[in-house]
């Protein structure tokens, strides 16, 4: 087992550990799902609160060949020396904005994401600037009503421009791609829907003469479940760091995946008090009886959902336990129930399961949200601490 070391050698008030042998054997078993695919690891949001970069590494370790982030920020950081990220990898980002770091990404090789004029004219000035082509890939709205181009005279008018541009060689169109709105609720109708007009709608562009790289839909839920989207390419994101992306389509077990983040805490206080003491702010919870209460050192500003206040579950000794109270910007409470845990004893919020402790999935039904939210939210504060760091070669997990 490899593993960062706390600065100074001081003990962490709290830790989220990352197996990052879960990311690579999630990552093959994805590819299984889709082997006649392309894998894009989806490392956006600093990697699902995971980390970009290592987890970016282990996952091209694991077979990805392309990386997709969000925001130009997090591919340029990627395609940085210090990433780590081998310069034969692919990497695409797709959330631009006016006046973003066009002539940078340019310049980097990234594919980054058009869907509509304005993006297409700034990708050209900044391909004229660079002296070399831009890789583009053009976006389709086939129902998510969220960015992609509009099918009909939008589509039309945006697939002309990019042929000339790249027939005038400022760009290459490298990929048609389009995302799901309900793929993880098995059997909706627009599933269907949206498939067919992806297909139209690529279909459009290559009469018309676009060549692409590749072609893509597929995310997370449909690179498990629906293998008629897998096309040229899956991009899975919440799946590859063992989170399922919806408790419809079934439990990480289920699906052969093993959740790599475990977030823990060294337990600061244990102290007695009476029945009838109010706990937390507002006195939300107050002791139905003498007991003893334990001290979390996580709260809302480290990525803890208020909302999970009087409902999160947290393993203590073997033990599960419920958030007393309200969830406080740094800590919240738990009621021991007389139990006397030593000083710094481990208190687990959330992990794989395999030592009885709740997962994610659990802390978003007490918060009432998804399991993607809780991972993503664990702030800065909180050090990320890498196991099991550099290829197994195995399809193992464990430490």
């Amino acid at each position: 087992m490899n593993e960062t070391v706390a600065p100074g050698g001081a003990e962490l008030r709290a830790r989220a550990e990352i197996d990052l042998a879960a990311v690579r054997a999630n990552v093959r078993a994805l590819r299984g799902r889709a082997p006649g695919a392309a894998f894009m690891a989806v490392v956006k949001a600093d990697g699902y609160g995971h980390g970009a970069a290592p987890c970016a590494r282990a996952a091209v370790e694991a077979g990805a060949t392309w990386l997709g982030t969000a925001t130009p920020q997090e591919a340029l950081a990627l395609r940085a020396p210090g990433a780590g990220v081998p310069d034969d990898v692919r990497i695409m980002c797709w959330l631009w904005t006016p006046g973003g770091p066009w002539q940078e990404a340019v310049e980097a090789g990234l594919d980054v994401s058009l869907s509509g004029m304005w993006a297409l004219d700034e990708v050209t000035r900044a391909a004229r600037l660079a002296g070399r082509p831009a890789r583009v890939q053009l976006k389709a709205d086939t129902g998510l009503g969220r960015g992609g181009c509009q099918p009909g005279d939008d589509w039309t008018e945006l697939v002309a421009a990019a042929l000339r541009a790249e027939a005038e060689g400022l760009l290459r169109v490298t990929g048609l791609w389009s995302h799901f709105a309900c793929a993880d609720e098995p059997g909706h109708p627009s599933i269907a829907a949206q498939l067919t007009r992806f297909r139209e709608m690529v279909a459009y562009a290559e009469g018309q003469g676009v060549d692409p790289e590749v072609r893509h839909i597929a995310n997370s839920p449909a690179a498990l479940t629906l293998p008629e989207s897998h096309f040229d390419l899956v991009r899975p994101g919440i799946a590859m760091y063992g989170v399922s992306p919806s408790p419809e389509i079934g439990t990480p077990a289920d699906l052969g995946l093993r959740p790599a983040m475990t977030l823990s805490a060294s337990m600061a206080l244990v102290k007695h008090v009476p029945g009838g003491h109010g706990v937390s702010y507002g006195h939300h919870y107050v002791t139905p009886g003498a007991t003893t209460l334990g001290l979390v050192p996580l709260g809302y500003a480290d990525g803890i959902p208020r909302h999970a206040s009087s409902t999160g579950p947290v393993l203590v000794e073997g033990k599960w336990r419920t958030v007393a109270g309200r969830v406080a910007m740094d800590q919240f409470v738990v009621d021991l129930g007389g139990d006397e845990p030593g000083p710094g004893a481990e208190a687990v919020l959330f992990g794989p399961g395999d030592r009885g402790e709740p997962t994610a999935e659990d802390w978003a039904q007490a918060a009432g949200t998804i399991a993607y939210e809780i991972v993503t939210r664990i702030g800065t504060r909180v050090p990320r601490v890498y196991v099991n760091d550099g290829n197994d070669g195995d399809g193992g997990s464990g430490t």
